[in-house]
């Protein structure tokens, strides 16, 4: 996943001067890409516009800098919508962010192409429990220097475990949100509430 793909389909979604984007990035978007610098924004702004991804215009503002208001322009929607509804290799770690990112742009996805993208990262993640929880996690060191073997071992341990239970959760959590989405059981909590970004909360 590139800044580009999330670039694009937040202003799809709407349109958005650099400050905005960045603003949104710092806060609901900092759980779809981490630590993103505004100099990344306006180079990828930049780039995007040079390729015709994105246009802008210019809203003139007395007594302030103007600003550049950008939107996704129909090439450029191609292009997400390719990257969002095309295939998806699962990463080795279930907490990388592609996955959440993918699904946070769910009202560009049919109902189909959801379930499509949830039944690949279930598959991954339930191979990936069958494969690895109980390997053999027995630590084979010849230390150079002092080294505690018994507790590195316990402490190694005690990680697994958390591990365990994290991605037992996570897919139990996706397990039920594909049954949802195949039940009808996503709803807005607030039906008089605006759908927007800025109202989203993770």
């Amino acid at each position: 996943m590139k800044l580009e793909h999330l670039l694009l389909g937040l202003i799809g979604e709407h349109p958005a001067t650099g400050y905005e984007i960045k603003k949104f990035l710092d806060l609901h978007g900092r759980f779809l890409r981490s630590n993103t610098t505004m100099s990344q924004v306006y180079r990828s702004l930049s780039t995007m516009t040079d390729r015709g991804w994105v246009a802008f215009t210019v809203d003139t503002r007395p007594g302030a800098q103007d600003a550049k208001i950008y939107r996704t322009t129909s090439e450029g929607m191609t292009v997400f919508l390719d990257w969002l509804t095309g295939p998806y290799a699962p990463p080795s770690r279930f907490q990388e962010p592609e996955f959440t990112a993918r699904l946070s742009f769910a009202g560009y996805m049919t109902r189909e192409q959801l379930i499509d993208l949830i039944d690949v990262e279930l598959a991954a993640r339930r191979d990936q429990v069958a494969r690895y929880r109980f390997r053999d996690r027995t630590l084979n060191i010849d230390p150079a220097v002092a080294f505690d073997v018994e507790f590195a071992s316990a402490l190694g341990e005690r990680l697994h475990q958390w591990g365990a239970r994290q991605i037992d959760d996570y897919i139990e959590t996706i397990a039920a949100l594909r049954s949802d989405i195949l039940d009808d059981k996503i709803v807005n909590p607030d039906v008089h509430a605006p759908a927007t970004r800025e109202g989203a909360t993770r």
